[in-house]
């Protein structure tokens, strides 16, 4: 899945420090901004899953809602045995169709299991009380688009804070 061919990097030099073990969840709607995080958080030697929505986010950290009402399936509870995902950094678009990254923020930090996972949240909107919102209400950092290589390498001490508290 993971496309490392193209890479100038040296099979080894991803292992040296241990950073290759961190495994960010990255969700946007813009194939192009997927794909452009994707490529620089591999070029960081992180391992990354890729979504385009906070749903399906959601589906694959096992927080989905499922179908209210009936009684033979989970109402929005976390579903336990799903939870196979590692993850040790969400980073997300803010603005994202059905669900945003804000609304996904709130799910993440409402878990009982992914609560102290940080979050950072990107946009390319620049708008301070959007940011602020989220900062108050538990994201890390929040990046403006296009993100670059030097925002990926402020994801680090955030990974470490996270690993340190497992």
């Amino acid at each position: 899945m993971n496309d490392t061919s193209s890479s100038s990097l040296p099979a080894t030099s991803m292992e040296v420090d241990g950073e290759s073990t961190f495994h960010v969840l990255a969700v946007d709607d813009s194939l192009i901004d997927r794909k452009l995080i994707q490529a620089l958080l591999q070029v960081a030697s992180y391992r990354v899953t890729v979504v385009d929505s906070g749903t399906e986010a959601l589906k694959l950290l096992g927080l989905q809602e499922e179908t209210q009402g009936s009684d033979d399936s989970p109402a929005a509870t976390e579903i336990h045995d799903n939870h196979e995902m590692d993850v040790n950094l969400i980073i997300t678009d803010y603005f994202m169709p059905g669900m945003t990254g804000y609304d996904l923020l709130r799910r993440i930090k409402d878990s009982a299991f992914y609560k102290d996972i940080p979050v950072v949240i990107m946009s390319s909107e620049n708008v301070p009380s959007r940011i602020n919102r989220c900062l108050e209400d538990g994201a890390e950092e929040f990046l403006l688009k296009p993100v670059q290589l030097s925002d990926v390498r402020k994801l680090r001490p955030h990974l470490l804070k996270g690993r340190c508290k497992e």
